[in-house]
């Protein structure tokens, strides 16, 4: 949790400080405090006693004292304990400083009672306030549990098992039934289902067979699984997760910074307010005596503890960040929850975030004296080194046309496959490929690359006209050959998407691509998009972006390495679980799975989490407040005292901990 709570003595926080935690002394420490107390109260009841001399000493009136002063040092030492370590360390005005002077001075004045059985239940609620905070880590702590402290990795004809940190990439490992994947890899025999409910969220089991992905921290339900590991153990998908988890509590949001400064301050002014309230009225005020006003000022430390504050503003983001973890949504910090609840614009790079990616040829358009299987064989050749989608539709298309392997493209000299000795690619950012072979030049790309070289100009254009689909144009030795028509399908729950924020009133959705506009326009109105920017160069999305973010919050959504600047130059930056690994890096949430309902989803319990977090600070500083006036006016005594504290602690707490449903 923060470090901020530990400064200020609320038990829940103490991370920072070697501090002895009331909760964890157990429950036989609070039977014997408990048993004492009711002794004590006995006795006090026994009328009889009051007069018991001893000698010529009357110490029936002081029995009482003996058992409480037993029950107030086993429920009270670990308080004392701390008090006096925060005192070494200069943080005096914490929680267990005030409940230590504010019981000392009750025993002072003869509220022995009072002051013993403040004690016990304050310890009772310590307990149930870690059981809370306890409870509302248990869903980030089940994340650390992904990380398999083992790999069975091939030896010779036998298996051994061997620390996954130890396992290099290409190594062949064997994972079981029942058995977490330590590393991520690819399946190279063996089929079944799997698992992967804690990174995403998915409670269905999914499957696998030869020549899928797996990741790490998944489970193999069924299937015994060969996988070839394609990262190391600190790049798998679990070490990530564990990353995101810890420098999640890093990054604190604004209420938390406020609530810190405010603990800061709040404390030693009622601390120096409880001093007046207990020497100013008796020298002021005919007749008022010492000793009321004294108990006043105790009562008034003890409801003064920040606690209520202190641990359930921090305890709401960290049940926020924990909700959205069990539903495959990582947050890295704070700070990105609280932006995320301000969202106005909502962007989303087309290709891999709202569209499939995965493309199919839907028509070859060859041009005037170029044949089908000439278009087709210069567009493979073409293509035939890059790993974009679009490429690799084509070549898909050459060999189901084809029934195998594809013509070969013949040169002008006639002759197949002596390009590639002498060819020379080189890739102009958003237009395509420019490839000399010999004395031959391909252009391979949209049109702005074609019209550049003059291939297309505005004479020839009116018979080329643009069409909704993403095509491929392309060219030789400046001369026109045709164009290869692709096209995307959307992602399952896209459209959903899109109409979730449009109800929780997210104002402006805008789709980046660069898509001419008739494919983006096309793709938008099945979408329900408010606003396309087509035909973008990867510079011109960073530009685009920061226009949005001069008119409100903007959250920009992609997956795509090209997205990686965007992302990180956007208020809050959602990258897609399967992409890039720039764009994850560079991402301030990571949505574990390819389903864009996750954003939406991500936004509304980003926006339950603040109201969570308001409701506990508007609360805890209205129940302060009221009971405070109590205190001063002399209608409050110890136990009140200790249901303002305690009391509305826990309450927040619990209020916090519905952030994790």
């Amino acid at each position: 949790m923060s470090n901020s709570c530990s400064s200020h003595g609320c038990s829940c926080c103490h991370e920072e400080h070697e501090e002895e935690s009331l909760p964890r002394k157990g429950i036989k420490t609070f039977i014997i405090a408990f048993l004492l107390w009711g002794l004590g109260l006995l006795v006090a009841w026994q009328k009889p006693l009051a007069n018991m001399q001893l000698g010529p000493f009357l110490v029936g009136p002081f029995l009482p004292l003996i058992p409480f002063l037993g029950s107030y040092f086993f429920a009270g030492l670990p308080v004392l304990r701390n008090a006096f370590l925060n005192l070494k360390r200069g943080h005096a005005l914490d929680e267990n400083f005030l409940m230590s002077i504010a019981t000392i001075g009750a025993f002072a004045i003869g509220e022995w009672e009072e002051a013993a059985g403040v004690m016990i239940f304050y310890m009772i609620g310590e307990l149930i306030q870690e059981a809370a905070v306890n409870r509302s880590r248990s869903s980030i702590n089940a994340l650390l549990a992904l990380k398999p402290d083992k790999a069975r990795i091939q030896d010779g004809e036998g298996w051994a098992e061997v620390s996954p940190a130890d396992v290099a990439p290409g190594t062949l490992v064997l994972v079981r039934p029942g058995e977490r994947f330590p590393l991520d890899g690819v399946v190279e025999d063996g089929a079944g289902s799997i698992d992967a409910s804690m990174l995403t969220g998915e409670a269905r089991p999914v499957a696998r067979e030869a020549g899928e992905e797996v990741r790490s921290g998944t489970l193999s339900v069924d299937g015994v699984f060969r996988i070839r590991t394609t990262r190391t153990a600190d790049d798998s998908s679990a070490a990530r997760i564990i990353k995101l988890v810890e420098s999640a509590k890093e990054a604190k949001a604004k209420p938390e910074r406020f609530i810190t400064a405010f603990a800061r301050w709040y404390t030693p002014i009622v601390v120096g307010f409880a001093v007046l309230l207990s020497v100013v009225p008796p020298l002021v005020i005919p007749g008022a005596r010492f000793s009321e006003w004294f108990y006043r000022a105790l009562i008034l430390l003890v409801i003064s503890c920040p606690c209520a504050l202190v641990v359930s503003v921090p305890l709401g983001y960290f049940a926020g960040i924990g909700g959205m973890s069990r539903r495959g949504i990582m947050v890295k910090g704070a700070v990105h929850l609280d932006m995320l609840n301000r969202t106005q614009n909502v962007a989303f790079d087309k290709t891999g975030t709202l569209t499939r990616g995965k493309f199919s040829v839907i028509a070859l358009e060859p041009a005037p004296g170029t044949d089908e299987e000439d278009l087709l064989a210069a567009a493979i050749w073409a293509e035939q080194e890059s790993n974009h989608p679009i490429a690799e539709a084509i070549r898909v298309h050459g060999k189901s046309v084809a029934g195998g392997e594809p013509r070969p493209l013949v040169s002008a000299e006639g002759s197949a496959g002596s390009f590639e000795k002498t060819a020379s690619r080189r890739e102009i950012a958003g237009q395509g490929l420019e490839i000399e072979a010999g004395t031959e030049v391909f252009l391979a790309g949209n049109r702005r690359l074609l019209e550049s070289r003059g291939v297309l100009s505005s004479q020839t254009a009116s018979s080329v006209d643009e069409d909704i689909n993403t095509a491929v144009y392309l060219a030789r030795s400046g001369k026109y050959m045709g164009r290869i028509l692709i096209g995307d399908t959307l992602k399952l729950g896209a459209v959903e998407a899109i109409r979730e924020l449009k109800q929780m009133g997210i104002r402006n959705t805008v789709m980046f691509t660069g898509d001419n506009r008739g494919a983006a326009m096309e793709t938008a109105s099945k979408l329900g998009i408010t606003s396309v920017e087509a035909g973008l160069l990867p510079e011109d999305k960073l530009f685009q972006v920061e226009k949005l973010t001069k008119t409100g919050t903007t959250v920009f959504v992609g997956d795509g390495i090209n997205d990686a600047p965007v992302l990180a130059r956007s208020h809050v930056g959602i990258a897609m679980g399967s992409g890039a690994d720039a764009a994850v890096e560079a991402a301030d949430i990571i949505v574990m799975t390819d389903d864009p309902r996750r954003v939406p989803e991500a936004i509304e319990r980003a926006r339950r989490t603040h109201r969570i977090i308001l409701q506990n600070v508007v609360f805890a500083l209205g129940a302060k407040g009221m009971f405070i006036t109590l205190a001063v006016m002399g209608e409050a005594n110890m136990w009140l005292a200790l249901i303002a504290d305690v009391g509305v602690a826990l309450i927040a707490i619990l209020n916090s901990a519905r952030a994790l449903r």
